[in-house]
């Protein structure tokens, strides 16, 4: 199997299991994604930068904004630097889930490294990370890999 036949499936199939690893959160990986990418980019993030991050249109991360404003977990301040732009702000129960989440992903990342050195595991995001930089796509900061 080729990378660019791998990638896909395994983006479905881990995000499938991150589904079912943030049941107990209360969110879908589609809203805890956006959410976990403001708390580790920092608040204050315009939603057109948070789309880029995730690698996904700015319309079709609309409807993931509002419900997160909806339940609560985010807000939109204006922006000091341009009045007409708006940026996304955890709030305090949007803080406690992104650690739930956080916390819920890390085991997630364990129980599927477990047996693969780190080694291997830096090697295979080196890898990722090159690829990334030649296809132009972003690379938001992460968190460790293992704690």
């Amino acid at each position: 199997m080729t990378v660019g036949m791998m990638l896909p499936v395994l983006e479905r199939a881990y995000r499938a299991r991150a589904n079912l690893a943030m049941a107990h959160v209360g969110l879908s990986q589609a809203l805890a994604w956006p959410l976990v990418m403001i708390g580790r980019q920092g608040d204050g993030m315009r939603q057109g930068e948070l789309a880029t991050l995730l690698g996904i249109e700015g319309p079709s991360l609309t409807r993931s904004v509002d419900q997160l404003i909806t339940g609560g977990y985010i807000e939109r301040h204006e922006d000091p630097d341009d009045r007409r732009a708006r940026t996304l702000h955890l709030t305090a129960l949007g803080a406690d889930a992104c650690e739930q989440i956080e916390v819920t992903l890390r085991d997630l990342r364990n129980e599927l490294y477990e047996g693969i050195a780190d080694a291997d595991v830096e090697a295979a995001l080196r890898v990722f990370s090159t690829l990334a930089e030649r296809v132009g796509a972003p690379t938001p900061a992460v968190p460790p890999r293992r704690k």
